[in-house]
Formats: C-alpha cells, sequence, structure tokens
C-alpha cells in the first residue's frame, strides 16, 4: 500500500459527502471549487443536472472587486456574495452546501458565509 495523495483524499471526502447531499428544483446545490489560484461557486439543480447560477474568481464582471486577491479570503468573499446575488435574481434563496471534499475552513468558509450574508439560506 503507497501512500495516499491529498488529492485522493479530498475525492474520498466529496464521495462521501455527495451520498447525502442532492440538490433539487426546490433546494439546489451550491458547489464550490477551489484551486491554488481561484475558486469558483455554482448552483446546481442535480434532478435536471443543469447549473442555474454561477460565479468565479476568473470572471470579468468580478475582476474589479476581487483585483489581485483571487486565491484569498478577500476573493473568496466577493465570489460568494456574486453568486448569492445571481441566485436571488432567479428566485432561488434555499440551497444546500456541498463544500466539494475541501475542508470548510479558510477561502470556503469565507465564501459560504458571504453567500448567507447576501440572502442565500442554507
Amino acid at each position: 500500500m503507497g501512500a495516499v495523495s491529498r488529492a485522493e483524499t479530498r475525492v474520498r471526502r466529496k464521495k462521501r459527502v455527495r451520498k447525502k447531499v442532492r440538490g433539487t428544483t426546490g433546494k439546489p446545490r451550491l458547489c464550490v471549487f477551489r484551486s491554488s489560484r481561484h475558486i469558483y461557486a455554482q448552483i446546481i439543480d442535480d434532478s435536471t443536472g443543469r447549473t442555474l447560477a454561477g460565479a468565479s474568481s476568473l470572471s470579468k464582471e468580478l475582476g474589479s472587486k476581487i483585483g489581485k486577491n483571487t486565491g484569498n479570503k478577500e476573493g473568496a468573499a466577493v465570489v460568494g456574495a456574486a453568486v448569492a446575488d445571481a441566485a436571488l435574481k432567479k428566485e432561488i434563496k434555499k440551497v444546500v452546501f456541498d463544500r466539494n471534499g475541501f475542508l470548510y475552513h479558510g477561502r470556503v468558509k469565507a465564501l459560504s458565509e458571504a453567500a448567507r450574508k447576501n440572502g442565500l439560506e442554507f
């Protein structure tokens, strides 16, 4: 048996969480992905397999707000606020949070708290 990489342990956590977390039409799933430089958030309806809203630190609309803060908590908070605003425009208020195997800490936590602060309920 070899050593297990960080990516493999994240995928194991992701599978374990996704067994229980499902997005429905009434309560879609807010899925977060973070890389070393950027953070992405999508609101997904798993019953139809469609992305209803999304935001990322790469988007041009958020570029002026984020600046060079694409890989830190401030940038994550801007993305969280943006995804919450996009969801509220489509009349989505309640979501289930999918941390995608990442620990609820740092940038993932900052994104979720900003989304809650801007009107999403989860």
